[in-house]
């Protein structure tokens, strides 16, 4: 056994506790092996912890990555009107190079800041997929499927495409890469497609993602000409499975989120890109209240506009209070769960818990910070006080992806080139 200790840190364990432990990793299984004291001198390589709040890494559980490439580019503008008019005809402009260049910023981002696992929905998947393996993250990745604007052979194609990217990528990167067939949403994906294709993920064994209750503009057409609401028309295409997760959910009536909790099905919260767009507020503690399992994630860097789960916890714990008028709605421990173990939950990883025998991803926050200082709780700063710059090392599957604020697995100055060029020649080809 190659082993990895993580020495004279404090260790956030899953009861929400903190101990003061080291951390004994098997870098060949990439998994924790034991947690104890002076573990230092059992190990072939050490990571300093002192002074620091050792952590479960963080999972994104909805995101795009590649949109970092849009980041900033069409901004103030409500959720239909932004996609429409700005940023789907420049997505039509995609290329390999563009999405291999945004999703190499998107993982740097993440590493820096603690991200260890996230599900991405986009084009080019392979290439994600790629860029994943060679950064050494963990991901559940689909094609966006969409039928809207597209004749029948051209809907169905990209259905296709969208299975057969599920079969392809499934257990890549020696398993740390796993699949989902992705529809967009419910209004963009007409239901014959769904009804078509859906059992044919089932028979893959993936588990479905898409959008659905983002706006009100997700939901009035499906009342209006199905006569019934959003997730009863997705339990009605076989679309609410345990296993299945959906993005934001944020107009959720009561009987959605009964199904919901009925189903077993999960939910990704967004609160940046929600109230970016002005989508409104995620019901995320009565769904919580109704033992609906809810996640966190990003959604794209061009809604966003970062891809800080840090950032997200916090939005997620002060949206939560203000949904709810209810200062004790969403409390830190609820938010740190949905940080971690909640969403690795959500999205199917066996991740996001800091125990032995659970699989190696690992957080380290900076405490020396004027910021967490006093540390009266540190579950609480982890919710309303770090911040990305605060992640110190990062650890997967054993692998030490950062070290003292150094990504080893990417050159920082490169990516950031190689993104900026790429973003600039889609928009110059959208634009001219």
């Amino acid at each position: 056994m190659t082993s990895l200790a993580l020495t004279g840190g404090q260790v956030l364990l899953p009861d929400a506790t903190v101990t003061r432990t080291d951390v004994l990793v098997d870098t060949d299984a990439g998994v924790i092996r034991e947690l104890g004291d002076d573990l230092a001198a059992d190990a072939d390589e050490t990571l300093d912890a002192s002074e620091s709040l050792v952590t479960p890494g963080f999972v994104n559980g909805h995101c795009h990555v590649a949109m970092t490439l849009l980041r900033g580019y069409a901004d103030d503008k409500p959720l239909d009107a932004w996609l429409r008019e700005d940023i789907w005809p420049v997505e039509a402009e995609l290329t390999a190079d563009s999405v291999r260049a945004g999703t190499e910023l998107g993982v740097l981002e993440m590493i820096r800041s603690g991200t260890t696992a996230f599900a991405d929905m986009y084009f080019f998947v392979p290439t994600i997929a790629d860029v994943v393996d060679k950064a050494g993250l963990r991901a559940r990745l689909g094609h966006g499927v969409i039928s809207v604007a597209k004749d029948d052979e051209a809907a169905r194609e990209d259905a296709r495409e969208g299975l057969a990217v599920a079969e392809e990528v499934d257990g890549m990167a020696d398993g740390r890469i796993s699949s989902a067939f992705m529809p967009h949403s419910l209004t963009t994906v007409d239901g014959q497609y769904l009804e078509e294709f859906v059992p044919q993920a089932r028979e893959l064994g993936v588990p479905v993602h898409y959008h659905a209750n983002e706006t009100t503009d997700e939901v009035t057409p499906i009342v209006e000409n199905h006569g019934m609401r959003p997730l009863a028309y997705a339990a009605e295409k076989g679309m609410l499975e345990p296993e299945d997760f959906l993005a934001h959910g944020v107009h959720l009536d009561e009987s959605e989120i009964g199904l919901l909790a009925e189903a077993g099905t999960s939910v990704i919260h967004c609160p940046a890109s929600n109230m970016k767009l002005a989508s409104g507020m995620a019901p995320v503690d009565r769904m919580l209240d109704a033992g609906v399992t809810v996640g966190l994630g990003t959604d794209g860097a061009a809604s966003n506009n970062d891809l800080s789960m840090l950032d997200e916890a916090r939005d997620a714990a002060m949206l939560g209070k203000l949904a709810a008028e209810d200062a004790s709605a969403v409390p830190a421990e609820t938010v740190v769960d949905m940080l971690t173990s909640a969403t690795a939950d959500a999205i199917g990883f066996e991740t996001g818990r800091l125990a032995e025998g659970a699989p190696a991803d690992l957080a380290v926050i900076d405490l020396e910070q004027p910021h967490l200082t006093p540390a009266h709780d540190l579950v609480s700063h982890l919710t309303y006080a770090a911040t990305a710059a605060d992640v110190r090392h990062t650890v997967c599957d054993g692998q030490v992806l950062m070290r003292d604020r150094e990504v080893l697995t990417l050159d920082e100055a490169a990516v950031r080139d190689r993104a900026s060029e790429e973003a600039g020649a889609l928009v110059d080809r959208a634009e001219s």
